[in-house]
């Protein structure tokens, strides 16, 4: 019989990483809750006419990435129905603005969520077919303010604190506007005419996108297109007053605030939904990410609920990619090891089984972190468990129990003191530093 194993494109997260995946999402969570932020959880598969009208059918998303299935009906009274696994989470996000009339409050709605996102894409370093993202979506009635240049300073200026707080190092901000909805639609007739007599010559990827989405050919990363690119007409020859005078503001407040950015014409992100500010935040080669340094990226969607059937609704909002967002902090050597647990409690004999797993209810209910070991392991294996795991091991034998003063051992020090039982606790908590210096003041 053959070993099941992880689908392609798929892995399982364990410990020790997965504690710098929740340390993230909860520096993460921190950062979005100073910031007036609450979280919004959607389901995993939605319809698929979603992403049909609001990521666009022409987007290599819909049109190659997506897992799409036909839902059978179960009933006579029942239709079958189309349903995809969700590739990206603002449509959902804003499907769930106009299901649940939250534009009826009149407030401005600051949305996160954190979850699982999936799409049939060539697996790669830091690029998986279930990936997990970390979003934010700010959106609500004109009257909120939801479509203010400062809602895209202040989305930037906590992207740049969030990376801050996380320790990432040497990130960039690029920062463009691809214009309103009638300035993109010019654009985009500028750039067909100006791709229509070279395209030919590029590779077939980006002769593709030229007749289906030309914005896409200003992502493309092909190193024998860029000079042809290069050359094609940028978007901001075509914007309006408004767009202008829109994109001023946004980069004025980012200067105020010390944001530092810098402007890419070539930054035009190719799903349909997109609208004026668009931005991405990259990190220096040698991050762990390969030669793609994206880190994340987002823009603002002043259309996207009228293209699903909803209310006007200007929004902006952003997607982290958590799997490339560890990678960068692990190559930054930001987390080397993982943190220990306070202590190992050893108990010398499987008659103090009990009396452990008793000590072990009594410390963690008093905040510590503690593994309980096995009275049937000799004690030097006792010792090589609790090394592994934690910072201190507390032997527990018939002594100890009729007694209640414990042995405990540091493993930075290799110190090792009687405990009372009521002062094991702050024993435990002391650093390692400071017990050395105890340690010879005492012999002094």
């Amino acid at each position: 019989m053959s070993t099941l194993k992880a689908v392609r494109g798929t892995r399982d997260l364990l410990p020790p990483e997965t504690q710098l995946w929740n340390r993230v999402e909860a520096t993460a969570r921190a950062v979005f809750s100073r910031y007036g932020f609450g979280e919004i959880r959607t389901p995993i598969f939605e319809a698929t006419e979603l992403f049909a009208r609001g990521v666009g059918e022409e987007t290599d998303i819909v049109s190659k990435e997506m897992y799409t299935w036909e839902d059978r009906a179960r009933a006579a009274s029942e239709k079958a129905q189309s349903l995809t696994l969700r590739p990206e989470n603002t449509a959902g996000v804003v499907r769930a603005y106009i299901e649940h009339k939250l534009g009826d409050t009149g407030n401005l709605q600051k949305l996160f969520y954190i979850g699982p996102q999936f799409r049939r894409e060539r697996p790669q370093r830091g690029r998986y077919r279930q990936f997990w993202q970390i979003g934010v979506e700010v959106l609500g009635p004109v009257s909120s303010g939801a479509e203010s240049p400062i809602r895209d300073a202040e989305i930037l200026e906590m992207l740049a604190s969030l990376l801050d707080e996380l320790g990432i190092r040497n990130w960039q901000l690029d920062l463009n506007s691809v214009g309103s909805s009638t300035d993109r639609p010019r654009y985009i007739a500028a750039l067909r005419e100006a791709l229509a007599p070279v395209k030919h010559l590029m590779c077939e990827d980006n002769q593709r996108r030229a007749e289906t989405n030309p914005l896409r050919v200003l992502d493309s990363k092909d190193p024998n297109d860029q000079e042809l690119i290069n050359s094609l007409p940028k978007i901001a020859d075509f914007l309006d007053e408004a767009s202008t005078a829109h994109f001023a503001q946004v980069r004025a407040a980012l200067d105020a605030c010390g944001v530092p950015y810098t402007v890419n014409p070539r930054l035009v992100r190719g799903l349909d939904y997109y609208t004026r500010t668009t931005f991405e935040f990259t990190v220096p080669d040698g991050s762990g990410l390969g030669t793609q340094n994206a880190l994340l990226g987002g823009g603002r969607y002043d259309g996207l609920s009228e293209m699903l059937g909803g209310p006007k609704a200007p929004g902006i909002g952003f997607a982290i990619g958590e799997d490339r967002l560890i990678l960068t902090l692990q190559a930054q050597a930001l987390e080397t090891t993982p943190t220990k647990l306070d202590a190992y409690i050893a108990p010398l004999g499987i008659g103090q089984n009990a009396a452990a797993l008793a000590l072990a209810r009594e410390l963690r209910r008093e905040g510590l972190s503690v593994e309980v070991g096995d009275g049937s392991f000799r004690m030097k294996k006792s010792f090589e468990a609790a090394d592994k795991v934690a910072r201190h091991i507390v032997l527990l034998g018939e002594d100890e129990v009729a007694t209640g003063v414990l042995t405990v051992k540091t493993f930075a020090t290799g110190e090792q003191v009687k405990v009372d039982r009521t002062l094991l606790r702050s024993h435990l908590l002391i650093p390692s530093a400071s017990k050395q210096v105890e340690s010879k003041a005492n012999e002094a």
